[in-house]
């Protein structure tokens, strides 16, 4: 296995910290802390340069907070100087790590992304079904409590097979033992941020490890991950069942993490198959009646306020449902579309009557 030396020196170059910093800011100009930042860019940049070349770095606190996505999610955000730093890492970590991934690993990648991994999922049981027209299982499963579960001496050691470079190292080690979660112990520190852009490529690294036993080592021809969800395809349920006994034990030995216990099934294709939001069916992809109801009641929010503020934000409804239609188009939900619609064009009709 290749190991790469001699990265910290282009990693920390003014030019290279002024590149991370313009492509953090694209769509954050209007936040308070990002306008702060780039009120004194020089200064700031200069400093964050001159503590990196001097090994003087150490990574700041985070501001946390929790958000519904649809479950409620412990946000941690990091600095925006340390968020650049996060940055410049991912520039180097990302080559080099990227080309090691599977291709069935759809989370937080160029060109991959949730619809990807559902279309994979399809596609998968559409070929063990022969079209439908044999039996076909799917395993699914869900780590419990992935991001905060991931041991950070695990992680560091799989950095290292790769990273040769000791100062990229340091700022890695900085970086991961900023954050600790509850499921940390005496012996133990676990825990990696959501929210940092750096996190999910750290995710993706450690469950890589995981990928490459299931190809490999379990010889699994149809298989799909998303972040800490992913789903094996047979035509055999006793082979599936075996197969997750010895998932089981590789995530408890290899990578300290445990199956969620509620969410993990094996399932005939014909039950409907509840992977990334939408369920699959033969002939048939739909959207999770959570994920309809979901949309159909931010919509009605969002109209109503346009409604109460006698016009509201047009171009901001009309973003909306363009993104609504753009996921629902993946789905076969003529009536949900169609629902859509027709909310969209009465409250455009009421709008021009207020005229």
């Amino acid at each position: 296995m290749k190991r790469f030396n001699n990265l910290y020196l282009g990693m920390i170059t003014k030019e290279s910290l002024l590149l991370a910093w313009q492509k953090f800011r694209k769509g954050k100009t209007k936040r308070k802390d990002v306008a702060e930042f780039e009120r004194n860019l020089d200064q700031n940049i200069n400093s964050l340069h001159k503590e990196l070349s001097q090994g003087l770095y150490q990574h700041g606190p985070y501001y946390s907070f929790y958000i519904s996505d649809p479950k409620l999610r412990h946000i941690h955000k990091a600095t925006v100087r340390d968020r650049v730093v996060h940055h410049t890492v991912f520039k180097i970590l990302n080559p080099i790590f990227e080309p090691t991934f599977i291709f069935d690993s759809y989370s937080c990648r160029i060109g991959k992304g949730t619809h990807k991994g559902v279309k994979a999922l399809v596609n998968m049981a559409r070929k063990v079904s022969k079209n439908y027209t044999c039996q076909c299982f799917v395993l699914k499963c869900d780590i419990r409590k992935f991001f905060d579960s991931i041991d950070q001496d695990i992680l560091l050691n799989i950095l290292n097979k790769r990273i040769a470079d000791p100062n990229v190292i340091q700022i890695l080690k900085a970086i991961i033992t900023s954050f600790s979660s509850n499921q940390s112990n005496l012996f133990e520190r676990k825990g990696i941020p959501i929210g940092n852009l750096i996190s999910q490529l750290f995710a993706n690294i450690y469950m890589n490890e995981f990928d490459q036993f299931i190809k490999h080592d379990c010889s699994v021809k149809y298989y799909a991950r998303y972040t800490d969800d992913f789903v094996v395809v047979s035509d055999n349920r006793d082979e599936l069942v075996a197969l997750l006994a010895r998932v089981k034990q590789f995530l408890t030995k290899n990578l300290h993490l445990e199956l969620h216990p509620d969410k993990v099934s094996i399932s005939g294709l014909n039950n409907g198959i509840d992977f990334l939001g939408f369920v699959v069916r033969p002939y048939c992809l739909l959207l999770r009646t959570k994920t309809k109801r979901r949309m159909l009641k931010k919509l009605d929010k969002l109209i109503k306020e346009n409604d109460v503020s006698g016009g509201g934000d047009q171009l901001h409804i009309t973003q909306v449902v363009s993104s609504y239609l753009g996921h629902i188009s993946h789905a076969n939900s003529f009536i949900l579309s169609k629902q859509v619609r027709d909310k969209v064009a009465k409250v455009a009709k009421v709008s021009l009557l207020k005229k």
